[in-house]
């Protein structure tokens, strides 16, 4: 582990230069509102890919990719036999998506190296940038598609097979922009990996901190839920005589939020699509669709949850005369980052003398899988507004710099700073 003595005196980064490198990526696919729409595998994709491997090759990395198309960017070290600390995140977006999410994550990695690069600082581990791919899942589900596979949450024969509304496989877009690797060209193993990212929710904004020090992500759990009822007839079938399934999925929704609430700070309940059918204004609904999403950090908690759940439908199915019926769609379980990665995270933010504050990350991220693999961290700054998904997404240039000046301490950390005649 390297020590203080030996970390100072740290240069920061560039901010004026991150920031205007974030501006020229996001001119690939920039839309009218001031967003970016480029989706995975998509030609705007590789257009970005070019570009992000151009800048890596100019700061004299090696870049290679794997079988799902991640790029990996080697900065080498002293010892070469070293595992990597890796840092990066994604550059695909939604199709109305912003200029911050996962975008950041990369270039500032991109920026480490350049600062590690400018002052002729050397590690004793190498370093290795990393651009996952498809982590949004837009075109081609599920979402982390890249970092799924890398860790073994996805084999590499199912992500490849997974199709767009157009039919066109994942594996045929990969191959038609031209980043088919090999996997033997990954890294086997990381020594530590840091994910910086805006927050993509109001939790900072709202306490004023910089710095989110991330610790672990909410595990979730989804669910499709059919309730039926009858059909009938809007003026001829009495109150007292009907099974009315919007009724009953109205109370499954307020479930969810009592439920959530009840589990507070970190319980999250949401219904999130619904869909009444026959959808017809003189006919009592005969069957409601809703998706429920619930997560938490804790996962006897979670688990508490979804009992008390499953209890409150079988009431509601019961005093209501309906039927109905849960599938589950999803399950991840809570994740916990490694203490030394998040240690060396909230001395980054000590080091800038930012303000900042541990936290829970609510959304999936590349670094949830990769902490099944390698010992992991992220480093959150705040969105205006916790406005992510979106084209009015912002992140101010003094946050964008803050974030990685706590990536650059932190990775240097890490990596440990060559001391010469050591």
């Amino acid at each position: 582990m390297v020590t203080t003595e030996m970390l100072q005196p740290l240069p920061a980064i560039d901010g004026e230069r991150l920031w205007q490198t974030l501006m020229e990526l996001a001119t690939i696919g920039g839309t009218s509102k001031g967003g970016c729409n480029r989706q995975a595998l998509t030609d705007l994709d590789r257009q970005g890919r070019e570009l992000l491997t151009r800048w890596c090759e100019a700061e004299g990395l090696t870049v290679r990719f794997d079988a799902i198309g991640n790029i990996f960017a080697r900065r080498p070290g002293r010892n070469p036999n070293a595992d990597p600390i890796v840092i990066g995140s994604h550059i695909d977006t939604q199709p109305t998506g912003g200029k911050y999410d996962g975008c950041f994550g990369v270039l500032a990695a991109l920026e480490v190296i350049r600062t590690l690069n400018a002052h002729g600082i050397e590690t004793e581990r190498p370093i290795e940038l990393v651009s996952w791919t498809n982590e949004e899942g837009c075109r081609f589900a599920p979402c982390m598609m890249g970092s799924g596979v890398f860790a073994g949450q996805l084999t590499l024969e199912d992500a490849l097979a997974r199709t767009d509304a157009d039919g066109v496989t994942a594996g045929e877009a990969l191959a038609a922009i031209g980043y088919v690797g090999d996997d033997a060209s990954r890294p086997a193993r990381f020594a530590g990996y840091l994910e910086a990212h805006i927050e993509q929710g109001p939790i900072l904004e709202d306490t004023g901190d910089t710095i989110g020090v991330v610790t672990g992500a909410l595990g979730l759990k989804w669910f499709d839920v059919t309730v039926t009822g009858m059909a009938a007839h809007s003026g001829s079938t009495p109150m007292h005589l009907r099974r009315d399934a919007l009724l009953g999925a109205i109370r499954v929704v307020e479930a969810v939020e009592r439920i959530a609430l009840a589990h507070q700070p970190d319980g999250r309940g949401t219904v999130g699509a619904f869909q009444v059918s026959p959808d017809s204004r003189n006919v009592i609904p005969g069957q409601v669709t809703l998706s429920v999403d619930f997560r938490h950090s804790d996962g006897e908690v979670l688990a508490a949850m979804m009992s008390e759940f499953r209890s409150t439908l079988d009431t509601i199915a019961d005093e209501a005369g309906l039927e109905i019926a849960v599938t589950p769609t999803a399950d991840y379980p809570p994740q916990h980052f490694h203490p030394a990665c998040i240690a060396a995270v909230r001395r980054g933010a000590e080091a800038g003398g930012y303000a900042h504050r541990d936290i829970v990350s609510g959304a999936g991220h590349d670094a949830v899988f990769v902490s099944d693999v390698a010992p992991t961290a992220m480093i959150f700054i705040p969105c205006e507004k916790g406005i992510s998904h979106n084209e009015a997404e912002y992140a101010s240039p003094e946050d964008v710099a803050a974030g990685a000046n706590v990536l650059l301490h932190a990775t240097l950390e890490l990596a440990g700073r060559a001391v010469e005649g050591v």
